[in-house]
């Protein structure tokens, strides 16, 4: 499957996947130090029925970076950027942890451009104070060893019994992350503490919202998908046992068809 790009704001060149064709188009946005290849067995089974775009964000993958923080508000303007250039003006947008956090603020400033929100291990919740000491902790522990955080911290975000059978899977999302700049990941880290709550998006949302997630992802806590799940006029919740914070990769192939399904109904 081909890649293509765009420049945007004249100076950044961003990495995108445009497959399938017909009129349900679904856009899938990664996770932090992901870049778009994790989404290739999802695009390959998806392109023979509806249209299916993947891009990386900023910093990631083959896009560029921005010279300012990488704001959900920023990446989500990146994402409308793409959307126009090629054409779609309506999509169900799916995000994978701070692809999710990028997707609702996509919601939040584009609606009229939304026909669905698909959140995988993801909410709508800001950090809290302990999470925004953590991140801060964190991108000077990339400073000093980013290699090191990258090693480590890349099979935590898999239920423990799982990492074995899905070396293969971990080693590539390693070596994904180990194209990245300390920077960006670090640019990443500094605009997921400063985004907002946008529980207002799911309780005002016109569309179709489902919650995937894995029960035994370390990351979340499951009562609060519960919670949001309440507030949106339509939500659906996917969860899923002995699977933690990369659901779309341990368990690809239920993801894959609820996704999928999910899609269909948002076009009805």
């Amino acid at each position: 499957m081909k890649h293509k790009s765009l420049l945007y704001n004249d100076s950044i060149i961003v990495n995108y996947q445009d497959e399938g064709q017909g009129s349900e188009t679904l856009v899938l946005l990664h996770g932090f130090m992901n870049n778009l290849d994790v989404w290739a067995n999802f695009a390959f089974r998806y392109m023979k029925e509806i249209r299916v775009i993947a891009i990386d964000l900023l910093g990631h993958g083959e896009t560029g970076d921005s010279t300012e923080i990488h704001t959900m508000e920023l990446q989500a303007n990146m994402v409308k950027a793409v959307l126009d250039h090629v054409g779609v003006s309506n999509c169900v947008i799916a995000g994978h942890s701070m692809g999710g956090y990028v997707a609702l603020a996509l919601c939040e400033l584009y609606p009229s451009y939304v026909k669905g929100l698909c959140l995988i291990n993801s909410h709508a919740l800001m950090d809290t104070d302990k999470a925004k000491e953590n991140r801060i902790k964190t991108c000077e522990y990339i400073r000093n060893s980013r290699a090191a955080f990258i090693v480590s911290f890349i099979p935590e975000l898999f239920y423990c019994e799982n990492r074995e059978r899905l070396y293969p899977e971990i080693k590539d999302i390693q070596d994904m992350a180990m194209q990245m700049k300390s920077e960006s990941i670090i640019s990443s880290q500094m605009g997921m503490l400063q985004r907002p709550s946008r529980l207002d998006v799911l309780a005002e949302s016109k569309f179709p919202v489902l919650f995937i997630a894995g029960k035994k992802d370390s990351r979340i806590v499951m009562e609060n998908i519960f919670a949001q799940a309440m507030m949106p006029y339509h939500s659906e919740v996917m969860m899923l046992d002995d699977v933690g914070h990369m659901v779309h990769i341990e368990e690809s192939k239920k993801v894959q068809q609820r996704l999928l399904s999910f899609v269909h109904l948002c076009y009805i």
